[in-house]
């Protein structure tokens, strides 16, 4: 029984992914999702809470440093989780892939840039609410450039998805007892 249920859950993974690669291909998107996609990456992220920390009062450094305190303890799990799974990417393992960036080293499960997006856009919706109309659908438009270049399955996405939000929630609960 749980092997059909793997089997099955496989198969829509699989299906999911050939469409969002395979068939919503169009010009806008292959301009576009391969420079949003960065904003997910630690360069940006990284790069985006240093400079709030900076120039910053303490209402905001204080959502900027339980951001930082969500993204690290979501990386590490995501880390654990990407060698202790090993899942093949993609573009390893299906036909017809369209891959539009380079090949990555490390393994699929789960997307470090879907759970670095919601990681930071839960935690600074959860501080500033009105964000959250910006930042969880870029969030999950980042997550889906993920998919569209070849480089993670959904239920990648949709894990690294759920592992930033719970990390933020549990960062934002935190450090609001504190």
């Amino acid at each position: 029984m749980a092997h059909r249920l793997t089997e099955r859950i496989t198969e829509y993974d699989i299906n999911i992914f050939q469409y969002v690669n395979g068939q919503l291909r169009c010009k806008v998107l292959d301009l576009t999702l391969p420079k949003l996609t960065h904003l997910g990456g630690a360069s940006f992220t990284l790069s985006i809470l240093a400079l709030l920390l900076f120039i910053s009062n303490f209402s905001n450094s204080h959502a900027a440093l339980t951001a930082l305190a969500s993204l690290t303890v979501s990386h590490v799990i995501a880390h654990f989780l990407k060698k202790k799974y090993c899942r093949e990417r993609p573009y390893n393992s299906v036909a017809g892939c369209n891959l539009v960036s380079a090949p990555l080293k490390d393994y699929s499960f789960p997307s470090g840039h879907s759970t670095a997006a919601f990681s930071l856009a839960v935690t600074f919706s959860l501080h500033a609410p009105m964000l959250s109309l910006i930042l969880l659908p870029l969030a999950g438009c980042i997550a889906m450039s993920r998919m569209y270049l070849g480089l993670h399955y959904p239920s990648d996405c949709i894990i690294g998805a759920l592992l930033g939000s719970i990390s933020a929630l549990l960062m934002v609960t935190l450090f609001n007892l504190m």
